[in-house]
């Protein structure tokens, strides 16, 4: 058998296994994504050497974009504009305040520590673990001893973030030379990744989300069509943005907003439409490849990466997993009445994920001088947040949510009380990770 049949073999026996035990898994701090990374060193170079896909990168890069995609889009998908008004103070702080400073942040930190990258180089090391990734402390939103506030907080945060930095990240990147933004120049960079792709996603999305409208109102597309579409939407957004020399992970972004706001503007009927659960499908297959990318990180980038451990490296990761976050998090949330426990809260809970692992991949395919030491310092910060945020989401939302319990019996009228929208919460954060008695 190849080397690929044995790592389709592998890959698919890990999930498999995984999801015979989820349920008895799923309350317990061994997380799946600490088993996917686990079970990817393991069985990557590094240790068994059962997976090698180094020397063929294209396979790795295929599955991370089209899961960035697809997570980028449902996310979107799913934030109502009421998410960011009524109740929302929250994410618009975290979003609008905390994560330019956790960039800044980054940025600075960097330069002492990761002697060799250029000044734009270390911007980008601040743009690409700026962005969190809620799946990876999930028991941290989902369980219901949290406040409805701070749940609704970092759930609309997580999939806001990863989007919001791809500008950054864009124009980072075309500061360096020989990338292939550079050669596009500032005003191409602008006009073709910031402007084109956001007018694209928005025309494919909105067009999108009204035909699939128009089409139920009169009865010719089944439920399972209906799933399916979407993720054709989706994959024709980002590459609208790719062949446009744009940015396709900007354009299947903003085409998720476009399309979700469509489905709700132009609903059947005079009612209010009962959710059809159209996203379901699409949902459950960004969280099934998104622990795929993670088995993958674990084989051919982390596992790698520990075997080049430096003392300025794993600082850097614990500093990016602490100071870099919370720092800039208490401040954007000053004077906002939350608890000294809320906000430690919510600033530990920034865990780093996919969109750091493919923003790090994008960077590669750039041939970006200092690839080697960014790749590095990015894998060690998304394991050691796979393994800290994994490990201490069960106990960490049982402990504050009882302080909870008790402030709100000693005192009256805390902010955490305040009501929030309810919006629906992403299958990225549910049934692959939680599953149903």
């Amino acid at each position: 058998m190849s080397s690929g049949g044995w790592t389709v073999v592998t890959v698919a026996g890990v999930t498999a296994a995984y999801a015979l035990v989820s349920r008895r898994l799923s309350s317990t701090p061994l997380s799946s994504a600490i088993v996917f990374v686990g079970a990817g060193i393991l069985i990557g170079p590094a240790v068994l050497d059962i997976v090698d896909l180094e020397h063929d990168t294209a396979p790795i890069t295929a599955l991370l974009e089209a899961t960035l995609t697809l997570v980028l889009f449902t996310d979107a998908m799913t934030v109502r504009r009421r998410d960011l008004a009524a109740g929302g103070f929250l994410p618009g702080r975290l979003l609008g305040i905390g994560l330019p400073l956790s960039i800044g942040a980054g940025w600075l930190l960097a330069w002492p520590l990761l002697p060799g990258l250029t000044v734009w180089e270390l911007a980008l090391v601040g743009a690409i673990l700026a962005p969190t990734d809620a799946a990876l402390g999930k028991t941290a939103i989902s369980n219901p001893r949290v406040p409805a506030l701070v749940r609704h907080g970092l759930n609309v945060e997580s999939g806001l973030n990863d989007g919001m930095v791809l500008p950054f990240f864009v124009v980072f990147l075309a500061a360096i030379p020989g990338t292939h933004y550079a050669e596009e120049g500032a005003g191409g960079v602008f006009w073709r990744a910031l402007v084109l792709s956001t007018a694209l996603g928005l025309l494919v999305g909105g067009l999108g989300g009204r035909l699939l409208q128009w089409t139920r109102a009169r009865g010719w597309v089944t439920r399972e069509w209906r799933q399916v579409y979407l993720l054709a939407v989706a994959a024709a957004s980002y590459e609208l943005g790719v062949v446009t020399d744009g940015s396709g992970f900007i354009a299947a972004w903003v085409a998720g907003f476009a399309f979700g706001f469509a489905l709700r503007r132009y609903r059947t009927g005079g009612e209010e439409e009962h959710p059809d659960h159209t996203s379901d499908f699409a949902e459950n297959l960004g969280g099934l490849l998104a622990s795929i990318s993670l088995l993958v990180f674990g084989a051919v980038l982390l596992g790698p990466a520990l075997e080049h451990l430096s003392w300025r490296i794993v600082l850097y990761a614990v500093l990016s997993l602490t100071v870099v976050r919370m720092l800039p998090v208490a401040l954007s949330l000053a004077g906002s009445g939350l608890r000294s426990p809320t906000v430690t809260y919510i600033g530990w809970f920034g865990p780093r994920g996919l969109a750091s692992v493919v923003l790090a991949l994008l960077v590669a395919e750039e041939h970006v001088p200092g690839v080697e030491m960014l790749g590095r310092v990015v894998a060690v910060t998304v394991g050691l947040s796979v393994l800290l945020h994994g490990v201490s989401a069960v106990t960490l939302a049982e402990r504050y949510g009882r302080w909870y319990e008790k402030a709100t019996a000693a005192t009256r009228g805390l902010r955490e009380e305040a009501p929030v929208p309810e919006s629906p919460g992403r299958r990225r954060l549910g049934s692959l990770d939680r599953p149903e008695t």
